[in-house]
């Protein structure tokens, strides 16, 4: 029998967002679930899911603040793991990093949720141009930036884009490496890969797959709240619940964090070449079957 090569930390990732010196020394829970992705891929989505299943359908879940995520360099690490060392549920932590920037754990769970890059950078730049000052000041103003401020996006979302994929995932950080090191560990017993299409077009059994793999049973009698509370109207209405810091840092609150939940938004304002150009730097940056993967979520 095989003997299983569980992936090693290879080194520290620092920005104006993350301080991957977070998970050092972390102590992990044979129970522990890590909820991953490059970021507005459906990772709240995602944490609703999971905090539905592990609290059976209950209402009124303060997701944002018992799903940390981890790396982000705020609030400090002496206020944070404090705070999750104290969680007595099953803890279920989120992470925007690349696997070999992670610490990890072969007892853990990690379920990673991936979606067409365009998709994710007209939910990126939504998510920036909505910030507010009191965003910029905790990322920029915080003890212990590494690396140049997160400056305000430009105007125009075309030239956002085009940033973006010139500059890898400028002024956020690489989707391609995040992708690429998520996906070469997809077929470890611990870690599950889902797709925002996906949950998008079958929602109930995607729920039913993440159930199976954390080893959740699903209890019938509750399973038309948990679907009611996983719903993107329900998520909307209660978005003080879900988005980081009960939407704070976002002009208009928490409903501007939970935005549309849509995909496509793209298709009306590329030009076939400029959607074209992401397709080419996807295919150059990625393995065939994970590039065709991320733009359908097809072929897992």
């Amino acid at each position: 029998m095989d003997t299983v090569k569980w992936p090693v930390k290879k080194g520290e990732l620092h920005s104006h967002h993350f301080d991957s010196t977070m998970w050092n020394g972390f102590n992990f829970r044979d129970d522990d679930i890590v909820i991953a992705s490059y970021a507005k891929s459906g990772t709240t989505w995602l944490q609703q899911i999971v905090a539905q299943l592990i609290f059976n359908g209950e209402p009124g879940m303060p997701v944002g603040e018992m799903s940390p995520w981890l790396d982000l360099r705020i609030p400090p690490k002496q206020v944070k793991i404090p705070a999750i060392e104290a969680q007595q549920h099953r803890r279920f932590i989120k992470t925007h990093l690349p696997v070999e920037n992670l610490n990890f754990s072969p007892k853990a769970k990690y379920i990673y949720i991936g979606r067409d890059g365009r998709d994710v950078l007209w939910s990126l730049y939504n998510h920036h141009a909505a910030a507010n000052e009191k965003f910029y000041g905790a990322l920029n103003e915080s003890p212990g930036l590494v690396g140049p401020k997160l400056e305000k996006p430009r105007d125009s979302i075309i030239d956002y884009y085009h940033e973006w994929l010139d500059k890898d995932g400028y002024p956020f950080w690489s989707l391609w490496d995040n992708v690429n090191s998520w996906w070469a560990i997809k077929d470890l017993p611990n870690v599950l890969i889902i797709h925002f299409n996906n949950l998008k077009k079958d929602m109930p059994g995607e729920i039913r797959r993440i159930a199976a793999f954390l080893d959740i049973p699903i209890d019938e009698a509750k399973w038309n709240d948990i679907l009611t509370h996983c719903s993107f109207d329900y998520m909307k209405n209660n978005a003080a619940e879900t988005a980081p810091l009960g939407g704070d840092f976002w002009e208009g609150g928490a409903k501007t964090f939970i935005n549309k939940g849509t995909n496509g938004r793209w298709k009306d304002m590329l030009s076939a070449d400029e959607s074209k150009k992401y397709e080419r730097i996807a295919a150059e940056k990625l393995p065939e079957d994970c590039a065709d993967w991320l733009a359908t979520g097809e072929g897992l």
